[in-house]
């Protein structure tokens, strides 16, 4: 974790607004500490909602397992610990062994990998370098994904580098009974 402390608190039932609450609701009982952290600013959240649903959805192109993993790299790349922590568990639902969970944070040159995988961590390693995939890289993915699936790891890269951006900004902190990756320790 990069903060020790939240910079922004995460809002407390008691302070709750109207609008708040109603950002809030569909989340039910147990209320995450980014939501809790966003929701400050309502009508930003809603906005944030819109599009991270898309991308969390079934409507990104991208089967669950193959998204888990860009999703993942681009977070341990941004050294977002928050952000790991939520998905990993989240990638073991959606496929991911423990063993494929520990190799993203080596990479595509980590051994095992598919080609399809290699593209897919090629990919995310470019989109936060340089913010640009190369050819080869783009060939790669074109052998593996369709057009719609292409843009949607660009897509998905780019709405979990804002995640971890605000996450490692904002300070926002593990929830309750979570527990730091070593490996992200000391950022």
């Amino acid at each position: 974790m990069r903060l020790t402390a939240p910079r922004i608190q995460p809002v407390r039932d008691e302070e709750l607004t109207p609008d708040q609450k109603e950002q809030l609701e569909p989340f039910g009982g147990r209320v995450l500490n980014i939501f809790r952290t966003l929701v400050r600013e309502p009508k930003a959240m809603r906005g944030f909602m819109g599009w991270g649903n898309y991308i969390l959805s079934r409507r990104n192109g991208l089967p669950a397992r193959e998204r888990e993993i860009v999703i993942l790299r681009i977070g341990y790349l941004c050294k977002s610990g928050y952000e790991w922590t939520q998905h990993v568990p989240i990638g073991e639902r959606s496929g991911l062994t423990r063993d494929e969970i520990e190799r993203i944070k080596q990479g595509a040159d980590a051994p095992g990998w598919s080609e399809a995988d290699q593209a897919l961590l090629r990919a995310a390693d470019e989109l936060h370098h340089d913010q640009f995939i190369t050819d080869a890289t783009w060939a790669l993915l074109g052998k593996h994904f369709d057009q719609k699936q292409q843009m949607d790891v660009v897509f998905t890269a780019g709405q979990y580098t804002q995640v971890s951006m605000m996450l490692n900004s904002f300070g926002v902190q593990l929830d309750e009974g979570q527990t730091l990756d070593p490996d992200l320790k000391g950022f």
